[in-house]
């Protein structure tokens, strides 16, 4: 038997804030958010060591240098609904340290690789531990704390990455100028050691009941082939062009393997994706959101280091450094409006948090301009930014998952994290599509034109945040449902 403490008294009064956490959950938080940290930082540094990159491998085109920052985004995001499935079905722990390992390994080869090709693949295997770790280390959360605190919970995970891109760039300006590109790589493998060790100590296994069948292996490949194929059409529509034969035939191949996956979950007995899961409100709004944002995120912070070096020519340390203050302001407060959220519900906070990110981006074209202007112009724009990403990030994660059963914790969090990683991978092609091209005369009227593809995305959070659940509803299914149990569980026998 075990001790179940409900977020509510009796008479319905919230004692969310009261409901004790073990101290045991509270460690194992700590470890996952490593985890976060370490897969968010390679995306981040890589932005400013990859001229350095460049440098060392001059016979080496820049589109098949590119890859060294695309794969990576494009297999986290093809993997990760398989991903998330497999660890509901083989355990959340083993597939988390699994993921981790590989990420280690995959460090220490893109360290040492002596040539393009290697590097490639090391990220690409990079990205394969990442695809696996991620939703794994969103579902031991959710497994791990009360329902009344995993908004908090998610906020502090998400706080790690928004951490990891405070200081990912300032990191990666230094490590670059110290010790060359290769050191950026160094850093993630006592990372990952130290995961090894804490992670079985600390994490608790959890799985689908005994008995139920493997996902589906022909469905797992399909979406992965299909989204790496969308990605490639996208990623490559610069080079090839937008009616070439290969851009047309890797996006209509991936749109057709999409449909095929999808009939596939709509007919096998053990789909990869439940299609029952987008019959929930908030899962199905909070995704669409993820999508949008994801991408107004990544052509911001992006297009802002391109900003800063090209127009306002900001050293790469500079720019890391003056790119901190936004990430930072996230760090700080995104585990407060996660707490708050399990108060009140997603929504209260998500429809003004759109508004407060698209200002930031208007601000910024309403007084940026080619002479830099740190105090009166970008500070400010940035740490607005910070406020309206604290507001979202965590919060369109934990709105997508919450009215989910516990388990597909793991394929809901797998299925939000992929939306985002593709936001990730559209927010770059758009951004290079808009300005990679333009001459130096150009550049700021094309970065304006980014901006407001950055306030659109802000406006769609609002938009589609007024669906999901309101603080009523949040609080009359926060009184019904039964929470996650803080006792350690025995998975197996309750």
């Amino acid at each position: 038997m075990m001790d179940i403490i409900l977020p509510f008294t009796m008479d319905g009064r919230s004692i969310a804030a009261d409901v004790p956490v073990a101290p045991r959950a509270w460690a194992g938080l700590v470890v996952v958010a490593a985890a976060a940290f370490v897969v968010s930082l390679d995306t981040m540094v890589l932005y400013v060591a990859f001229g350095d990159i460049r440098r060392d491998f001059p016979d080496v085109t820049a589109a098949s240098l590119s890859w060294i920052l695309s794969g990576y985004t494009i297999v986290i995001a093809a993997g990760m609904i398989g991903a998330g499935r497999w660890a509901d079905r083989l355990g959340r722990r083993r597939i988390f340290l699994v993921g981790m390992a590989l990420f280690t390994v995959a460090s220490a080869i893109c360290a040492a690789a002596p040539g393009v090709g290697l590097l490639v693949a090391g990220r690409v295997l990079q990205g394969v531990g990442a695809a696996a770790l991620t939703p794994a280390s969103l579902a031991l959360i959710l497994q791990a704390f009360p329902k009344s605190r995993v908004p908090q919970a998610i906020a502090l995970w998400g706080a790690a990455g928004a951490l990891a891109a405070a200081l990912g760039p300032t990191i990666g300006g230094v490590f670059v100028e110290a010790w060359g590109w290769r050191s950026v790589f160094v850093v993630n493998v006592p990372i990952g050691i130290v995961t090894a060790i804490l992670g079985p100590r600390l994490l608790d296994e959890s799985c689908e009941a005994k008995g139920s069948r493997l996902p589906d292996l022909v469905g797992t490949a399909a979406v992965t082939i299909a989204v790496v194929l969308v990605a490639l059409g996208i990623v490559q529509s610069d080079e090839w062009g937008w009616r070439d034969l290969r851009t047309v035939g890797a996006l209509a191949g991936g749109l057709v393997l999409v449909g095929a996956f999808v009939a596939r979950c709509a007919t096998v007995p053990n789909p990869v994706l439940a299609l029952e899961l987008f019959s929930e409100r908030g899962f199905r709004w909070a995704n669409l959101a993820q999508l949008l944002y994801g991408t107004g995120f990544t052509i911001m912070f992006f297009g802002n280091v391109q900003f800063l070096g090209d127009v306002w020519g900001y050293s790469p340390v500079r720019t890391g450094l003056a790119m901190a203050p936004g990430p930072l302001v996230v760090f700080l407060l995104a585990p407060r409006f996660g707490k708050l959220a399990g108060r009140i519900g997603h929504r209260a906070i998500l429809i003004p948090g759109g508004l407060v990110y698209a200002a930031a981006a208007v601000m910024l074209l309403s007084r940026a301009g080619t002479a830099p202007d740190y105090l009166g112009v970008w500070l400010p724009a940035v740490l607005w930014s910070g406020v309206g990403v604290a507001m979202i990030v965590p919060l369109l994660t934990s709105a997508a998952v919450a009215g989910l059963p516990s388990d597909r914790f793991a394929t809901g969090s797998a299925v939000n994290a992929a939306l985002r990683n593709i936001g990730q991978t559209l927010g770059v092609s758009i951004f290079v599509a808009f300005v990679g091209g333009a001459a130096r005369a150009d550049l700021l009227a094309h970065h304006r034109l980014a901006w407001w593809l950055v306030a659109a995305a802000g406006l769609a959070v609002t938009a589609t945040s007024w669906w999901l659940p309101s603080s009523a509803e949040w609080l009359e299914r926060s009184r019904a449902a039964v929470p996650h149990p803080i006792a350690k569980l025995d998975y197996e026998g309750t």
